[in-house]
């Protein structure tokens, strides 16, 4: 049994848990981004999505490669999330930030 663990290949794996893991974490990044920033924090995802996409490209080692590739396409993905959170909060869903009551849902 021991002789299998170690010949099989687990870069799947560690990919398949370290995606869910990073897009679990741009949910709450989202809501939060969008109480405390408003729309303006797309722009923050925009340029965290260029420079993950940009290390992407130029890393040689293949897990860390798909792993900033993935987590550059969850930063663009999440600027779309933003737009939704700014419907969410209007609908009531989430609460908007009382200092932000009119820049949060503009």
């Amino acid at each position: 049994m021991e002789n299998i663990l170690t010949q099989l290949n687990w870069t799947g794996v560690i990919i398949g848990l370290c995606t869910f893991l990073i897009i679990g974490l741009f949910h709450p990044l989202v809501i939060k981004g969008y109480y405390y920033m408003g729309l303006a924090c797309r722009w923050l995802f925009l340029i965290a999505g260029i420079i993950t996409l940009v290390a992407c490209v130029l890393v040689d080692d293949t897990l860390w490669s798909v792993l900033l590739g993935v987590t550059a396409f969850s930063c663009f993905w999440s600027i779309k999330e933003v737009n939704e959170q700014k419907v969410r909060v209007e609908r009531g869903w989430f609460k908007a930030n009382p200092k932000h009551t009119k820049k949060a849902v503009d």
